[in-house]
């Protein structure tokens, strides 16, 4: 059913499973589909790698003992190219070294099989909320947001420097990118309650003078989304 006007659709949250037993993962790819989630599933390692370098997802969800590529170096490669998807691994080995490889290799969370279904779902909807709003670097489609350093790095190797309050809205765009936001919440968000909407139109205008028109969308009626470099 389409929105009413002058409403946003409720964004879609992704997820990415990487897992090889087939009838665990159709289990689990029903459960997340359940729950509000846009689920891709690989089967073996190497594919998992492709998606989670291709795409963009709030979760993964990463089996340790995988064909090809085992979890615990695909983790390790996403991380290296500066995925920041917060990672759960969800595995038959139990052992606390075991745990603590993969804790090492850039996971935030760690579950063992047999696992009790209410757990992974809580430890996900854990992961979502913490997802982006901690990370240094978000991704900019092609490009990133260096929030520590207050730069955008191109795909050419070039960079751009931000003011702090630039830094702070395309931030708060790039955590959600799938999230159309209103002024007030961006107002709220970036600008510690400004009184007025003006400020986030006027900080748009600077972001798109710095990074081209369409890094920023306008939803019409609604607010602004995250666009593309």
């Amino acid at each position: 059913m389409a929105g009413t006007p002058g409403t946003a659709d409720p964004p879609t949250r992704r997820l990415l499973l990487v897992e090889d037993d087939r009838e665990l993962a159709h289990m689990l790819v029903g459960l997340f589909s359940e729950e509000g989630y846009a689920v891709d599933l690989a089967p073996e390692g190497q594919r998992g790698l492709h998606l989670g370098l291709s795409r963009s997802y709030d979760v993964l969800i990463v089996d340790r003992g995988l064909p090809a590529l085992d979890g615990i170096d695909l983790l390790r490669r996403l991380r290296r190219r500066a995925v920041t998807t917060p990672v759960l691994v969800l595995t038959a080995f139990g052992a606390v070294a075991d745990r603590v490889a993969g804790l090492d290799a850039g996971a935030e969370d760690y579950l063992v099989k047999p696992f009790d279904v209410e757990e992974l779902l809580a430890r996900v909807r854990a992961l979502h909320r913490r997802n982006l709003d901690q990370a240094a670097l978000l991704p900019l489609g092609a490009g990133w947001l260096d929030a520590e350093a207050r730069l955008v790095r191109l795909p050419g190797g070039g960079q751009v420097a931000l003011s702090a309050q630039e830094c702070r809205l395309l931030g708060a765009l790039a955590a959600r990118p799938s999230q159309v936001h209103t002024r007030a919440s961006l107002r709220q968000r970036v600008f510690d309650g400004a009184r007025t909407d003006s400020i986030v139109d006027t900080y748009v205008y600077y972001l798109r003078n710095k990074l081209g028109t369409g890094v920023v969308r306008t939803v019409r009626g609604v607010g602004y989304r995250l666009g593309e470099l």
